[in-house]
């Protein structure tokens, strides 16, 4: 895929110019906001042309940033034909992270865009629910323990788990609401120690 310049427009051409469309959003795997960057683009470098100015060499590292950026959001190898040197250069997709099989299984894909795993926010939200969940879960123990029979807590306590389970299961995947379903399988992990403390 070759990224250029055809009458002040970005088009996207197979390999030797052959096939060129003009970048849009609705035909092309590209979002509004990169499409729209790119034709900013192409306008600014057909004013500047290919004078020797300062502006020039500004309008070709923008072009290569861009061609960058639809590289990695096509998946694909992107020649760049500099609009002011006439130069093409090949720029290749950013490689993905290497991933683990299990943790592929567990997490499931890594997050769009290469965007970094929000560890430090996570493991806090993950902390709160799990001690949200555990004192409810005690709450819940103590109580029926206390006011009926502990049998009754143990069966209440096993209810509440295999409820929850499919959902925690199901939203380990999604990327915000991992965190929470991380805390809250903890929390019930935990829990069922004072669970049992609490019955026997």
């Amino acid at each position: 895929m070759e990224l250029r310049i055809r009458e002040g427009r970005a088009v996207l051409a197979g390999p030797g110019g052959d096939g060129a469309r003009e970048v849009d959003p609705h035909s092309l795997a590209i979002g509004s906001d990169l499409a729209q960057a790119l034709h900013e683009w192409a306008r600014v470098a057909s004013a500047v042309g290919s004078s020797g100015t300062e502006a020039a060499s500004v309008v070709s590292q923008r072009g290569r940033q861009l061609a960058q950026r639809v590289a990695a959001t096509m998946g694909t190898s992107v020649r760049f034909v500099d609009p002011v040197s006439g130069d093409g250069v090949i720029i290749d997709p950013p490689a993905p992270a290497p991933r683990s099989e299990l943790a592929r299984r567990l997490f499931g894909t890594p997050d769009p865009a290469g965007e970094p795993t929000p560890w430090l926010t996570g493991l806090t939200v993950s902390a709160f629910v799990a001690a949200v969940v555990v004192v409810a879960m005690l709450a819940l123990a103590n109580t029926l323990a206390r006011e009926t029979h502990g049998w009754l807590a143990l069966l209440a306590s096993a209810v509440v788990t295999a409820g929850i389970t499919p959902s925690l299961w199901l939203a380990r995947r999604v990327p915000i609401v991992r965190w929470a379903s991380f805390g809250a399988a903890a929390g019930i992990a935990i829990a069922w120690i004072g669970v049992l403390i609490v019955v026997f």
